[in-house]
């Protein structure tokens, strides 16, 4: 576990440091794009944040490469040089769609390519547990186009996402996390050797994740772009695909008796893994719906609009930073309970509990404007959105007595930029977007 952590630290780091060099270059070389009809930011903001994460990746697989014991899965597995080809491909194709805006199919072509590299070098599905039948062998191409589908719906969902600040960051992290957690049951717990690249894959993740979130928490000073989003949408299915298939059922000891009962009994365990749709559940049901709605209308389903669902909760009401929390709140809600039925499927507190959540989670979607009172005395700890306002006459007599006080003292107060003013020049990753008063 110590290896894995500072796998993730040093992911992390990196990405985290590269962060700002990356969004001065983004600047400089013109990948700012004019604010969209769909876009929600309201100023140009560099894009290309990809490259950090990319540079994130490479440096965690290279530490792991020289750890002893993450090293058996380099010397035992050419899974993590087939991720670092794929990842490399698709990366390369987001940095160009971020600068030149490439077409939707052109795009999609180059997803496909990115999962037939990898599948090449051995990252692909071998065999599916199918309840009530068993192991299902695939054949070469059964296998090959399953994964190629798994990793290009994969990548869209994610990508689709991408529409709020640290949404697609945050929601592939708190899914990363339960994958992981999950790997690093089967490798550890039952000794299976064939779970330890993904778990390698998982930890990486949520470093690129984490060490990008501070720069794209809103106000956004650095979007990841089609380079960032399609990355760890190829890294997170990835993982799914090297676990999914390579693990024997009966391997995991856990139920006794033939294949098939073995299969049945731990449908719970592998559907989280067979198909990470449902580790993203609301990701993919916001690509779903988009497809739909674009091609009622007559659209193609890759036309842009202000139909997903986070647009649908700024519409109704929610503050940019609520809309994000919430769609953490259920995906953290589907990913962490998939796990806890994987665990106990037969406990009936986990179910008592995930349907408990969801109803605080509907409470929160139909309070779009509730805002709590804040005693006065705990005012001071909570955000000023949800501190009480003074009252006028209160309010306009200490602004009348710190007026006159400027004008008997002779000096003149200027008011500090605050943050989210315009401009992208001096952004910081954590603060206000300038520290220095206005001079103009």
């Amino acid at each position: 576990m110590r290896e894995y952590l500072l796998t993730l630290c040093i992911t992390a780091a990196v990405t985290y440091l590269l962060t700002g060099p990356v969004r001065k270059f983004a600047i400089v070389a013109g990948a700012m794009p004019e604010i969209r009809a769909r876009d929600v930011h309201r100023e140009p903001t560099p894009r290309l944040g990809g490259i950090a994460m990319f540079f994130g990746l490479c440096s965690g697989l290279l530490v792991a490469d020289h750890l002893a014991n993450l090293n058996e899965v380099f010397a035992k597995s050419n899974e993590p040089r087939a991720l670092l080809s794929g990842a490399a491909l698709i990366w390369l194709i987001g940095v160009l769609d971020d600068k030149f805006e490439i077409d939707a199919l052109i795009k999609l072509g180059g997803q496909m390519i990115a999962a037939g590299v990898m599948v090449m070098q051995g990252l692909t599905i071998l065999w599916l547990p199918v309840p009530g039948v068993g192991n299902v062998a695939l054949t070469q191409w059964q296998g090959t186009l399953l994964t190629v589908a798994l990793v290009v719906i994969t990548i869209n969902a994610v990508n689709f996402v991408d529409g709020l600040d640290g949404l697609a960051a945050g929601m592939v992290c708190i899914a990363a996390a339960a994958f992981f957690l999950y790997a690093y049951r089967v490798w550890v717990s039952y000794g299976i050797e064939a779970a330890a690249p993904a778990t390698l894959f998982a930890a990486i993740l949520m470093g690129m994740c984490l060490g990008f979130l501070p720069h794209n928490m809103h106000p956004a000073r650095i979007f990841m772009g089609d380079s960032g989003s399609m990355l760890i949408g190829l890294v997170l299915a990835a993982g799914a695909i090297s676990i999914t298939g390579q693990v024997d059922p009966d391997a995991l000891n856990l139920y006794a008796g033939s294949e098939k009962a073995a299969v049945h009994q731990t449908v719970p365990v592998y559907i989280p893994l067979l198909l990470p749709l449902t580790i993203i559940a609301v990701p993919t049901a916001d690509l779903v719906l988009a497809i739909v709605r674009r091609t009622w209308r007559g659209q193609s389903p890759f036309a842009a609009d202000r139909g997903h669902l986070h647009h649908r909760l700024l519409e109704i009401g929610h503050s940019h930073s609520r809309a994000v929390l919430i769609m953490y709140f259920w995906s953290a809600l589907i990913a962490f309970g998939a796990l806890a039925y994987s665990v106990n499927s037969a406990s009936m507190w986990i179910v008592l509990g995930i349907v408990f959540l969801s109803a605080i989670g509907l409470v929160l979607l139909l309070l779009p404007r509730f805002r709590p009172r804040v005693p006065v005395w705990a005012q001071r700890f909570v955000p000023p959105r949800y501190r009480r306002r003074r009252r006028a006459p209160e309010a306009a007599a200490a602004q009348t007595a710190q007026t006159a006080e400027q004008e008997a003292s002779g000096t003149e107060e200027r008011a500090p930029v605050s943050a989210g003013v315009s401009g992208v020049n001096g952004a910081t990753a954590i603060g206000a977007r300038s520290r220095f008063v206005d001079r103009r």
